[in-house]
């Protein structure tokens, strides 16, 4: 079986120094907020050109603690809108009404599967304070237009970066294009942790302030209390995995581009729709989290390539205005983000994956229902 995406053999590369550096955490004895998440978030701040980079618990946490943090700031207040993807994965929807602001959903482009640019001013109202932009599967998205509608509107821009770190556009990278940005470190992505893990990045001085207190119960100070805030810190451990992992990222980026480019360039199927690159040089911008095909047959297509011993996933069968939680926007008309959902398939995409393996993906593919 060519798995999905194999931890066990991915991190395998690293073991010597994950080894060394674990008993380099255990013996300091300082496991919360010491030297390890220091490294790991100068590195960070440094990878992404940013001002700030604030070690937190997870990815959700991460957008949360932004929104969170604006409010604070007086920027943002509850019933306040944010606009997002009606394609993306649930988090992003989370974290806006966990602060009990409203997500507006905008649909995403057919080709890049990213949020439609072209339709966000539409969207816009006296309560929109930002347009949260989803760099969905690895594929960066931005534009001019956008940064000059957040220009005239006076509202933020928020980057769901927990699946794109080392994107980027024009030279500078995923997570310092925005006001402020979210990372995963979830252990499937691009870099995993092992374990739960995210980061804030901000060029703002205040925002990185309130998020760094607001993700240490709401205090700077120990036992003093500006907030009310929550327990979501990045731990010893995990940085120091992180720091690790870090000086791999852009070789382990370059290889996903090679494969999603074996991809493109293999898979001859009228049955299949693959990711649209308009200019090759721009594939130098995504990184492939994840290869993201769509087929009219999404369901017998799957259940093929486990026949061929291929395992692949969708993401993801449920759109979020479809979710029982989200039972208030079940009327929303979003029939490009549902056909999505109805025919997204994703391909195993990692850089241990060997060329025999990519090939006999391709081959197989080609051979679906021919």
């Amino acid at each position: 079986m060519i798995k999905f995406l194999d931890l066990e053999k991915l991190n395998q590369r690293y073991l010597n120094d994950l080894r060394k550096v674990t008993e380099e955490v255990i013996n300091s004895g300082w496991y919360l907020r010491g030297e390890k998440v220091d490294i790991f978030e100068e590195n960070l701040t440094k990878y992404t050109n940013s001002k700030h980079a604030v070690g937190v618990g997870n990815g959700l946490d991460a957008l949360r603690l932004i929104i969170r943090g604006y409010i604070e700031m007086g920027v943002f207040s509850k019933g306040d809108e944010i606009i997002v993807p009606a394609n993306t994965f649930i988090a992003s929807i989370l974290a806006i009404t966990d602060n009990d602001l409203k997500p507006i959903f905008v649909e995403p482009d057919y080709e890049t599967l990213n949020l439609d640019i072209s339709k966000v001013e539409k969207k816009i109202t006296p309560r929109t304070k930002a347009i949260m932009v989803v760099h969905l599967y690895g594929r960066v998205c931005w534009s001019e237009e956008l940064e000059k509608i957040a220009e005239n509107y006076n509202i933020k821009i928020i980057e769901d970066n927990a699946q794109a770190i080392g994107a980027e556009i024009k030279g500078t990278k995923t997570g310092g294009l925005g006001d402020a940005a979210a990372f995963s470190f979830y252990p499937g992505k691009n870099l995993g942790a092992l374990g739960d893990a995210g980061a804030v990045t901000t060029r703002d001085d205040l925002l990185a302030e309130v998020v760094r207190s607001l993700g240490n119960y709401g205090s700077n100070e120990k036992y003093v209390y500006k907030y009310k805030g929550l327990n979501s810190r990045l731990d010893e451990l995990q940085a120091a995995f992180l720091t690790v992992k870090l000086d791999y990222l852009d070789e382990d980026n370059q290889k996903r581009r090679e494969i999603a480019a074996s991809y493109i360039d293999g898979i001859k199927n009228k049955h299949i729709q693959l990711p649209k690159i308009n200019n090759p040089k721009y594939n130098q911008a995504h990184v492939w989290h994840l290869f993201a095909l769509r087929c009219e047959f999404r369901d017998e297509l799957q259940e093929y390539l486990d026949e061929k011993e291929i395992q692949s996933l969708i993401h993801y069968p449920i759109p979020p205005h479809k979710q029982e939680a989200y039972f208030e926007f079940r009327d929303e008309i979003l029939p490009i983000t549902e056909n999505i959902h109805k025919t997204e398939l994703s391909l195993p995409m990692s850089p241990i994956l060997t060329s025999k393996e990519v090939n006999y993906i391709i081959d197989k593919i080609n051979l679906f229902k021919q």
